[in-house]
């Protein structure tokens, strides 16, 4: 799924950070991947849930992490509010073999990692770990 895709959907038109560069179009192959068509329905389906980065997006379909056979976004999305509820800004989130790294003060997922890229990895910058 593609950022502006992803944006369109969440209502927002346009997002610039610093100097504003044009972003090439995709070909339609990949606007209609099934990959892209699967994360765009699963995340329609929970318009209140946690949003993904242009980065996590990225990262899902690189490492073929599918959001869709399971209910790993519903416990995603339960893992952010217990977060929250205690208080975490930026946490890591283990859902089976995948892990989230989220801003939970923006509800954001900023990065996303299959089991085979987590080995001998460091996570930086959380102060909270949630298991699901």
């Amino acid at each position: 799924m593609l950022i502006n895709e992803y944006l369109r959907s969440r209502g927002v038109s346009q997002v610039t950070t610093g100097n504003a560069v044009q972003m090439p179009q995709a070909t339609e192959d990949v606007k209609n991947s099934p990959f892209a068509e699967k994360l765009k329905e699963k995340l329609s389906e929970n318009p209140g849930g946690v949003e993904f980065s242009k980065h996590a997006i990225e990262r899902l379909e690189d490492r073929n992490i599918d959001l869709s056979e399971s209910d790993m976004l519903e416990r995603l999305n339960k893992a952010v509010e217990v977060a929250q509820e205690k208080g975490s800004r930026d946490t890591l989130v283990l859902v089976d073999e995948t892990a989230f790294v989220v801003s939970v003060k923006n509800n954001k997922v900023i990065t996303t990692l299959s089991e085979e890229d987590m080995q001998g990895n460091i996570f930086t910058n959380i102060d909270s770990t949630v298991i699901m």
